[in-house]
């Protein structure tokens, strides 16, 4: 099953920067077969069901190695039976409304 993912992982007892433990988990992200789109507050993931979510513990697992004591992840998954749509369809979905609103 195909799933579009937003996570948000916060590794706790670091200290206040936490951009070094990020782009840990974007070098995880990067070794699976997803569509990865970092943004401000978290990453988007689009894959199939198993591998998003292996990919998400696999950042765990490597924050953990790495020291980190503590993580909170938040995790929103969506998935549709309908028919099959990419991050950016709904991007471009959203942003043909607003120019309907105009």
């Amino acid at each position: 099953m195909k799933v579009i993912g937003d996570v948000c992982i916060i590794p706790l007892g670091v200290g206040v920067s936490l951009s070094p433990y990020v782009a840990l988990c974007e070098q995880v992200f990067a070794d699976y077969d997803l569509e990865v789109v970092l943004h401000a507050n978290g990453t988007n993931l689009a894959g199939e069901w198993d591998e998003v979510n292996a990919a998400i513990k696999a950042c765990h697992e490597r924050l953990h190695r790495e020291g980190v004591p503590r993580i909170s992840t938040s995790i929103r998954l969506g998935t549709r039976s309908d028919r099959q749509q990419t991050m950016a369809d709904k991007v471009v979905s959203v942003r043909e409304k607003m120019e309907e609103c105009g």
